[in-house]
């Protein structure tokens, strides 16, 4: 699977041999920094928001308590910290055990590439979502600053009965390295769909294929009939 001018990274292997895509270590590397990141900025805002009040309310009074010094000032900061490792620290245990348990697939086992994209999360309640290309409606990748920083990024899907009800994304493929060369594999699937694919609500009508009949229902009849009628006035307008 390689792109016209473009040469897809080794990575990409996983999808053709139909193997199972699992986000980077540098996603799980990611989520620990943004953890301790977070951890600190509270600090820093919060702390230094205080001490900045307190150096203008000495600055204007001309006196020094000497707060910062303080033995209660050192006792707040020290359970701060308590405080949060307390969530920081489960947190970043439990981290790397949720990102084992994501898995991406777009190819089947057999090395073809399948009609949906399977994604599947969780560990207590362990959720699998099968979002079928015909649902599709837009796809596109995102990298912001600390994901460019580790190198890795997202692949968002909307689909054409989620997009409407909501501005986020149906689903998600994240922390994967070359994110680029799969949306573009993506891209290339919804392209073999009749018509060029675009990246609004439009939503992409694929090649179709006769209409499964079950006991020659009713209702297979009159989706047929109703099919030819479309195919006849769309010729009949070309």
């Amino acid at each position: 699977m390689t792109g016209e001018g473009k040469v897809i990274k080794p990575p990409i292997e996983n999808v053709a041999s139909g193997k199972i895509i699992k986000p980077s270590k540098a996603f799980r590397n990611k989520m620990w920094f943004t953890g301790i990141f977070t951890a600190i900025m509270l600090w820093v805002v919060i702390f230094g928001s205080f001490t900045l009040v307190l150096w203008l309310v000495e600055w204007f009074s001309g006196t020094s308590s000497g707060l910062l010094v303080d033995p209660w000032w050192i006792t707040l900061n020290i359970w701060y910290w308590i405080i949060t490792a307390i969530w920081l620290i489960p947190a970043l245990i439990i981290v790397p055990i949720y990102l084992r348990s994501i898995e991406y697939s777009v190819i089947t086992e057999e090395g073809t590439t399948a009609s949906e994209i399977f994604v599947k999360k969780g560990i207590i309640n362990i959720t699998r979502k099968h979002v079928p290309f015909r649902t599709i409606t837009n796809i596109s990748s995102r990298s912001g600053p600390f994901d460019r920083l580790f190198g890795i990024g997202t692949i968002e899907i909307e689909t054409a009965g989620y997009s409407g009800t909501t501005t986020q994304a149906e689903e998600k493929l994240e922390g994967i390295t070359f994110y680029e060369e799969l949306r573009d594999f993506i891209l290339r699937e919804l392209r073999k769909f009749k018509g060029s694919y675009v990246t609004g609500t439009e939503v992409v009508h694929p090649e179709e294929d006769p209409v499964p009949r079950s006991d020659d229902s009713l209702e297979d009849e009159i989706l047929l009939v109703l099919r030819e009628i479309r195919n006849l006035l769309r010729k009949e307008k070309e």
